[in-house]
């Protein structure tokens, strides 16, 4: 990434603002189903949505935001990205979904525009592998997002001190073909496992955590940024342990899937006193291949101007430290959407077309 280029960004983005902000501006309106939040700029906004850098008309465009479940991380800052476009002045919906793998499916079929995803359900669903039987090469990526944390939780009762001990345990995996399940499957791979070799729940980390409560789990995977609200009641309220996913085995994983990262979950993130090692993957926006190369700069536009960008980091503490123009796009293992490309290559920036 070219940091060099930070003034020179800042030069470009004003002048891009000077033109189109006068669409990004205005208040929304809000009406909740049990898809989504659909979120529409009002009449002021309407009025100048035609004005874009690109010549898009925003206000004849709808952009369906496909997030994750309501109790998650991808809602909230699916819906501030629903809504930053939609104060820009297209009509635009922030629907529920069950994240990574269906938001992938959406995107596919043409039910979603945009979409949040975890790289490595997008890369098993880009070459065809893992819980996805054909390769799919026509998806495209926006922006690359957050780091999502593998954390895998017990309670210091069961005794589990490192993966190879979730042998014999009752453990949560995640919803089927989830992303956190994706994940889950691939560790235990990693560490020459199988599912065989525990009693594994598909269930949510949620309800995997519920169940843990209960005395009927012994271990969950979960897959987020830091912290998650689910597991940090359980540090609240248990003697909770992070186990360590490190050594020859997430040296494996790594080897074998390169879109994770060796990473700690910081001390204190929880009830953790040390750092504790592990991985992590990127979400990324996906988008779809359709959409024209204009409305998909345009939304560039509107994403990282002063309002878009503040609505994002205002949704999470995570969007906050994490999604920024400065990170540009050299951690996206799929190819950009020519528009999205062109905006990257436009701001200084490497991307995978380069």
């Amino acid at each position: 990434m070219k940091k060099s280029m930070k003034k020179v960004i800042s030069c470009i983005m004003c002048a891009a603002l000077a033109v189109s902000m006068t669409a990004c501006s205005g208040s929304k309106t809000a009406e909740s189903g049990s898809s989504g939040a659909e979120v529409t700029g009002d009449a002021k906004a309407e009025e100048g949505a035609g004005a874009s850098a690109t010549g898009v008309d925003r206000a004849t465009e709808f952009v369906t935001v496909a997030t994750g479940p309501t109790s998650g991380i991808y809602y909230p800052i699916g819906g501030a990205f629903a809504t930053a476009l939609g104060n820009a002045g297209y009509k635009t919906s922030a629907q529920a979904t069950g994240a990574s793998v269906e938001n992938i499916n959406l995107i596919t079929n043409g039910e979603a525009e945009i979409a949040i995803s975890m790289q490595d359900s997008v890369m098993q669903a880009y070459e065809g592998f893992g819980a996805f039987d054909t390769a799919n090469p026509d998806l495209r990526a926006m922006m690359r997002l957050w780091p999502n944390y593998v954390q895998l939780v017990t309670t210091a009762d069961t005794g589990i001190k490192s993966v190879e001990d979730l042998k014999g345990k009752r453990v949560g995996v995640g919803a089927p073909n989830s992303g956190v399940e994706l994940n889950a499957r691939m560790i235990y791979e990693a560490y020459g496992m199988t599912y065989e070799d525990s009693e594994v729940d598909y269930l949510s980390y949620g309800e995997a955590i519920d169940q843990m409560k209960n005395g009927q789990c012994d271990a969950a995977f979960v897959t987020s940024g830091l912290p998650n609200s689910t597991v940090s009641e359980l540090a609240f309220s248990y003697d909770m342990v992070i186990v360590p996913i490190d050594g020859e085995g997430r040296d494996r994983l790594i080897e074998e899937y390169p879109f994770f990262a060796a990473s700690t979950i910081p001390a204190g993130t929880y009830n953790n006193e040390e750092d504790v090692e592990s991985v992590f993957v990127y979400n990324i926006m996906l988008v779809n291949k359709d959409l024209s190369d204009d409305m998909v700069y345009d939304m560039m536009d509107c994403i990282f101007s002063d309002e878009g960008i503040s609505t994002i980091k205002a949704s999470h503490n995570t969007a906050d430290k994490n999604i920024d123009i400065s990170f540009g796009v050299d951690d996206v293992k799929i190819p950009l959407h020519d528009g999205a490309a062109k905006w990257w290559q436009d701001h200084g920036y490497d991307t995978p077309q380069n």
